[in-house]
């Protein structure tokens, strides 16, 4: 099955879903720059009152496909095509999108997958959901452009926390935390989502874009980095551990960092 990113409407909400059911939804680059179009479609369209994004089957999204990284992101200069153009231009279209966006989560919610449901307006998950970014045993480092949603979601505390330790939360721990918006049953996530979905399109379409534009503009906003820290957010290519860290998932292996 060709992983993409598929769409449907029913009334006037739109379902968006992260097809990629052979890796848990894995986001490829093909992928993310198909979100970045469907959400900029969606935001287009001025009848629609709510978008729901949610993964195929039993799992949101698994993080990105991390066979991609050894030849799609290699060197600095494609890496800033796909962090900067491809990966930050889908997540700035869920946060730019007029509509109110639901992320709809069941299972793992793990890297990019968590980045996603960080630009989201509200956050409905299932008990059995799983949340992380254990990019630390892969020995590379979240891009900016995508810490900046986790850190204004979660703060610099548990955004720290996440990506220090590595551990997988689990939605319970998630919520207390403040990532998530409601827990459910994960028989109920389903309908919960829609019926949140509901709730929104139910009310006055232009005060909840006003909403959303206004919470979003009055949160503190973070300080551009210089060109020069850009290039050190990716120094991790030329690192032996990246490398390595590489390597050993793709082995199924533990890896075996050295600091250099």
């Amino acid at each position: 099955m060709t992983p993409d990113v598929l769409w449907q409407r029913s009334d006037d909400i739109a379902t968006v879903t992260l097809f990629n059911p052979d890796k848990l939804n894995a986001v490829n680059a093909a992928m993310w720059r198909r979100l970045k179009a469907v959400m900029e479609e969606l935001h287009a369209d001025e009848t629609l009152r709510c978008v729901v994004i949610r993964g195929e089957g039993k799992a949101f999204a698994a993080g990105g496909d991390l066979e991609e990284f050894l030849t799609q992101r290699d060197t600095f200069e494609r890496a800033q095509v796909y962090h900067g153009e491809w990966v930050a231009g889908a997540l700035a279209a869920i946060v730019a999108c007029r509509h109110p966006v639901v992320a709809l989560i069941e299972g793992v919610c793990i890297g990019g997958g968590l980045e996603i449901a960080s630009c989201c307006d509200l956050r409905i998950a299932g008990e059995g959901a799983r949340f992380g970014a254990p990019i630390m045993k892969l020995g590379f480092a979240m891009a900016h452009s995508e810490l900046v949603g986790l850190v204004a979601l979660a703060g610099p505390a548990v955004a720290l926390e996440i990506l220090l330790e590595g551990r997988i939360l689990s939605a319970r721990e998630a919520y207390g935390k403040g990532l998530l918006t409601r827990v459910v049953a994960d028989a109920e996530v389903e309908a919960e989502a829609h019926a949140t979905a509901r709730r929104i399109a139910a009310g006055a379409p232009l005060a909840a874009r006003a909403h959303k534009q206004l919470v979003r503009r009055l949160m503190a906003q973070a300080r551009a980095l210089e060109a020069e820290e850009v290039r050190e957010n990716f120094a991790f290519l030329e690192s032996e551990d990246y490398r390595e860290g590489l390597a050993a998932f793709l082995d199924k292996r533990p890896p075996v960092f050295r600091g250099r």
